[in-house]
């Protein structure tokens, strides 16, 4: 497995924000990490990055205890938190020149072509972040994850922002990475995970109440759609 997670736990005094949960990713698959706000979301995934530390239990990525061995863990994980940091006043093809000098990559200037090629940031790559629209911010976030090819990758809102025809290019960037990558890809949008995700985990009020394939989990809960299974797994209900 590239990620590991057993009984893994975050308190916030006597708030358990993330309580015991457990899952594993795989190599080759997407995996669709669901959850209404507040559920708990984005403190499992900065955990997984080391950006957290776990009150309890223990994560592993490819191997490597992300409590002990952090710097190895960053090195395999590409991270595209909700709201991405970035260095407006750098231009583009400078802040990502700067990523790729920061994971010691070779071949920075080629490293940083292909990325910005991949991305679909040709036209503003000679351009301040900050005079880009927040589509285009978020193709900047999602080139700085993977400048160094990372075995991981770990998205937390990753089409925000984005116009229909930006939604469709990044998209298909996710499924083509999730060929031979681990994802874990966080999102509000249950028609993105039907189309993205081999796998789905939803957590709620910081548990796992659900973890299988998308068919297995229509079957499970005799639901049509993702969507009424999260609404019965969330709220308690059939969805209306």
């Amino acid at each position: 497995m590239s990620v590991q997670v057993d009984g893994l736990t975050k308190l916030y005094g006597r708030q358990k924000a993330v309580n015991e949960i457990s899952f594993a990713a795989k190599p080759g698959r997407i995996l669709g990490f669901l959850g209404p706000n507040g559920a708990g979301k984005s403190t499992t995934m900065q955990m997984l990055t080391s950006y957290l530390h776990p009150s309890a239990g223990s994560v592993a990525i490819c191997g490597f205890d992300t409590q002990v061995q952090s710097l190895e863990v960053r090195r395999r994980i590409g991270y595209l938190p909700e709201n991405t940091p970035l260095y407006l006043d750098m231009y583009v093809k400078e802040f990502l020149g700067f990523v790729a000098n920061t994971y010691q990559l070779k071949n920075v200037s080629l490293k940083v072509q292909q990325v910005i090629e991949l991305v679909g940031l040709q036209d503003e790559q000679h351009k301040k972040i900050a005079a880009l629209s927040k589509g285009y911010k978020q193709r900047v976030g999602l080139a700085q994850a993977i400048i160094h090819d990372p075995e991981v990758l770990i998205l937390d809102e990753p089409t925000s922002g984005l116009d229909p025809n930006q939604l469709i290019d990044i998209r298909s960037l996710i499924k083509k990475l999730g060929i031979d990558k681990t994802v874990i890809l966080s999102t509000h949008i249950m028609q993105e995970v039907e189309a993205l995700c081999d796998d789905v985990i939803i957590i709620n009020k910081g548990n796992v109440v659900a973890n299988g394939t998308i068919q297995d989990l229509k079957l499970q809960h005799n639901s049509s759609s993702l969507e009424d299974v999260f609404r019965k797994l969330t709220l308690g209900t059939e969805a209306s």
